[in-house]
């Protein structure tokens, strides 16, 4: 599996296009983890999926999603209703529920990415106003996985990765 997982773009559409534009059919899926503020039917969704955040106010954004990629199971969530700012323990019950091996979410604006009990949590930081350590960077994440490991790098909105930012992960 290899998907792309961007968050927090806050109605700037013209950075989504250039990742769409760069990564179709380089990955198998690319994730929106909301706060996009552009409406449940423009085009940009064909080619990415999202789910609503606090401030995407278009109702026909599902609020969760659960996916399959390459037999992967992957829960997308914003994070606001799953006190991500205070705790990872509502995220980890509801990736549990679905059996995800992998949560993305964003909502924080600070990216962060960590193994619990088999399921990778991950936050690809904000696109457009990133908070945190890294608040200097504009970041997303790609995920690749093999029958062994998880790879994940961060890369900037110029498509380079950003050093320190790449982990990997016994399965």
């Amino acid at each position: 599996m290899k998907v792309l997982v961007v968050s927090d773009n806050h109605g700037d559409r013209d950075v989504l296009v250039d990742l769409i534009q760069t990564y179709q059919g380089k990955v198998n899926q690319m994730f929106h983890c909301g706060d996009s503020e552009l409406p449940s039917d423009d085009p940009i969704w064909e080619q990415m999926l999202s789910i609503r955040g606090n401030c995407d106010y278009d109702s026909a954004f599902p609020t969760s999603r659960v996916t399959k990629v390459d037999g992967e199971t992957v829960l997308t969530v914003h994070g606001h209703l799953h006190d991500v700012k205070f705790t990872m323990d509502t995220l980890i019950y509801a990736a549990k529920e679905v059996g995800a091996s992998f949560a993305f979410f964003g909502h924080t604006h600070e990216l962060g990415v960590e193994m619990v009990d088999s399921i990778l949590l991950l936050n690809p930081g904000s696109i457009s106003l990133p908070r945190g350590r890294f608040s200097g960077t504009k970041t997303y994440a790609i995920i690749e996985t093999t029958p062994e490991l998880i790879q994940v790098t961060y890369y900037d909105r110029s498509h380079q990765p950003v050093d320190g930012l790449h982990f990997d992960f016994k399965r």
